[in-house]
């Protein structure tokens, strides 16, 4: 069994590379950046603040980008949830990022995934850091 410590720390980390994700994602307007880049990078804030938390209640995950299937995990384990259109960013980690991919994401697709991983985060904190 892993100690308190390094649990803690690990957590920790996790929510240090979701929180730069989330920034990535915050980033100002800059030309050639696609909206679908930008609410992947919120996605990824999402899936790995839902992972430092598994890892904070020492619960093992499955290699994936779903966040459905992370939100599953962190209810059978009783904890309090994130905002459940969570779940609705897994779309941005798969197809939206490849050419072929038949939505257009547009800057209110943007605003709502930044939303949602701003909220998800703010959850993720609450939870690792008391």
């Amino acid at each position: 069994m892993p100690r308190e410590d390094d649990v803690r720390e690990l957590s920790r980390e996790w929510l240090r590379i979701a929180e730069s994700n989330l920034r990535m994602a915050s980033r100002g307007p800059s030309e050639g950046i696609r909206w679908e880049e930008r609410c992947f990078e919120a996605q990824q804030a999402v899936e790995k603040a839902i992972k430092a938390v598994l890892v904070r209640e020492q619960i093992d995950f499955p290699r994936t980008h779903d966040v459905g299937v992370l939100l599953d995990l962190v209810a059978a384990s009783g904890r309090s949830l994130p905002p459940d259109e969570a779940r609705d960013l897994t779309e941005f980690a798969t197809g939206a990022r490849y050419p072929g991919w038949p939505r257009v994401v547009t800057e209110g697709d943007y605003q709502e995934a930044l939303g949602v991983a701003t909220r998800v985060l703010a959850w993720a904190r609450k939870v690792i850091n008391g």
